[in-house]
């Protein structure tokens, strides 16, 4: 396990944002360290450019990861935000990439993390992203995937922008088109990964992703029948489900202990992997006192296909300790 080279019944470790709990989420460092700790599936998000050039970046605006205030404060739009959509490549790449902070304190989400205004690090393309995973995968040998999220398609076409025309293109120049290629693309918009199936007419695993409020059921009051025929209707696009671990575990209504909720066993009814989202070492449900135990409960109690985690290699290792034991 851990080699790449997983089989289609396999639990995969994502490393979401690369490996974000020790590098800054996104950069080419943060993948180059997630891909050395053997996780299976590398994450990019992908917003635009000015000049329509596909980005790894977790969000549309760029002032909780970069130095954009300082840079260019004068591209401000009326809400105060900075927009990747307003600055070209030339201005994106002149950037300093930092962890990730709270633009109105100026205070790190994860104080515990790589410290704030340290060494150098740089916004990626989406291009180069792919070009160092290709590149490491042919100097180990190694068959490490990719796992693509097209970013706000709505709120890009409202700037007059096709951001999953434009990143599937770039998908297929490097040579992913297929179910059999190694590589996932996911989307919370559900009529947007249904486009991209249908009128796109893309052939590689897509994923639903599920913002809570969609699945925000615990087991004492789930629709089952509701539940199943959402997914019924996901899976005639789609080829898995990305939900929140939210909605996949919870705690007990006394607080004491949790529960695997039925959503796992119904997608996996309906034909649908299970890829949940985001485990952290350092931000633990109540119901845990170990990061260990929580991947355990994640892949093997609630029987999740792979999961979103921000610290691949403890991911990697204790999803291969636990097969070893079974």
């Amino acid at each position: 396990m851990g080699n790449g080279s997983l089989t289609e019944h396999a639990k995969i470790v994502i490393a979401h944002r690369g490996a974000s709990g020790y590098l800054p989420e996104h950069t080419l460092p943060a993948k180059a360290f997630a891909y050395a700790v053997g996780s299976d599936f590398l994450e990019q998000d992908v917003v635009l450019s000015k000049d329509d050039v596909p980005l790894v970046l977790h969000d549309v605006h760029l002032d909780t990861v970069t130095d954009v205030r300082q840079r260019f404060p004068e591209r401000a739009r009326d809400d105060g935000r900075f927009y990747a959509i307003d600055l070209t490549l030339d201005e994106l790449k002149s950037l300093s990439v930092c962890e990730r902070f709270d633009p109105a304190t100026g205070q790190a989400v994860f104080p515990n993390r790589f410290p704030m205004g340290l060494s150098q690090f740089r916004i990626a393309t989406l291009a180069e992203e792919l070009e160092l995973i290709q590149g490491l995968n042919d100097s180990t040998g190694r068959d490490v995937g990719i796992y693509t999220e097209i970013k706000r398609p709505a709120w890009h076409r409202q700037q007059g922008k096709d951001i999953s025309q434009i990143t599937l293109a770039v998908l297929n120049e490097y040579g992913y088109a297929n179910r059999s290629d190694n590589v996932y693309v996911q989307c919370f918009d559900a009529a947007e990964t249904r486009r991209i199936r249908h009128e796109l007419g893309c052939q590689m695993r897509l994923v639903q992703l599920l913002e809570d409020e969609d699945w925000g059921r615990t087991t004492a009051d789930y629709d089952l029948v509701a539940a199943e025929s959402d997914l019924q209707t996901i899976a005639q696009y789609a080829d898995a489900i990305g939900p929140s671990m939210n909605v996949v575990v919870v705690p007990h209504a006394n607080r004491q202990g949790y529960l695997c909720t039925p959503l796992v066993e119904l997608a996996h009814r309906c034909g649908l992997k299970v890829h949940p989202w985001t485990l952290r070492a350092d931000a633990l449900p109540e119901y845990v006192d170990s990061f260990e135990r929580l991947i355990e409960i994640a892949l093997f109690e609630a029987d999740a296909d792979g999961v979103f985690s921000d610290f691949p290699d403890v991911t990697v290792a204790t999803r291969d300790r636990l097969f070893q034991a079974s």
